[in-house]
């Protein structure tokens, strides 16, 4: 029986009294596992997970990190964060570091690695995602895509335990949504686990063991994406995925869109 890593049952986030943006979510992942959210805007999926490494406060529920929970956890909150590692749409590298030292600051400073250590690694996972010869680079120098891997590198380096990642291909073009999908990809092999939030289907086809469709805060479905894309099991879902095909818009019908 594969071993579960993040468990939630019952959560409730609400940021206006009695306007729930989270309504009773439970969610389990197990080890190795890769579950991508996907959902219209709106209905909670990056609150999620902000809740999940506890950028956000829940009002209600339990989660648990390997049979331990932390809904409440305050003293340790780094030390958490540490384990649930995040990666954003935004990047958030700092524009005035260099991506090597951009990669090596969190190690050194929060967990007291050595810099040689630390700068070995580094090299290792930038060949890894085909970035090492940028490591002296800023920034502004890199692609989004180049950024996005990066940032990627960046949370890996400190060993997390699972791997949230909230619609990081969201301000890319679809050459660069490919470079981040293939590491993506590559990370899944490798046994990493991983929550994934995106609007892109074909990432989510691509990337997935298991698809949740989320709607108004309520899990509304989930289920393997095979299943999940061909033959859907809610009206709701079925309304969701269909909005997708626009392409197929009779040229009579154009004027009326």
């Amino acid at each position: 029986m594969a071993e579960k890593v993040l468990e939630v049952e019952h959560l409730k986030k609400s940021f206006v009294p009695g306007e729930p943006v989270l309504n009773d979510i439970s969610f389990s992942i197990e080890k190795g596992e890769v579950v991508v959210i996907i959902g219209p805007s709106g209905c909670g999926k990056s609150t999620f997970l902000r809740c999940l490494n506890r950028l956000e406060n829940i009002d209600a529920g339990t989660m648990k990190l390997y049979g331990e929970n932390y809904e409440r956890e305050k003293r340790k909150i780094y030390e958490l964060r540490e384990k649930i590692g995040m990666v954003f749409q935004s990047y958030d590298l700092f524009p005035n570091m260099n991506i090597m030292e951009n990669l090596i600051l969190a190690p050194c400073k929060v967990q007291k690695r050595k810099r040689e250590e630390v700068i070995k690694e580094a090299d290792q996972l930038l060949k890894r995602v085909n970035l090492y010869d940028k490591k002296n680079d800023y920034p502004r120098q890199l692609s989004g895509g180049q950024k996005q891997r990066a940032a990627i590198v960046r949370a890996l380096i400190m060993h997390p335990q699972i791997l949230l990642l909230d619609e990081i291909t969201a301000a890319l073009d679809p050459e660069m949504v490919r470079e981040v999908l293939q590491v993506v990809i590559e990370l899944a092999k490798s046994g990493m686990t991983m929550v994934i939030v995106t609007h892109e289907l074909g990432f989510a086809k691509a990337a997935a063991d298991r698809v949740i469709f989320m709607d108004k805060g309520y899990i509304v479905e989930e289920g393997a994406p095979e299943q999940f894309f061909e033959n859907p099991y809610t009206d709701r879902a079925k309304r969701f995925l269909e909005s997708f095909n626009y392409g197929t818009v009779d040229k009579q019908d154009r004027g009326q869109i």
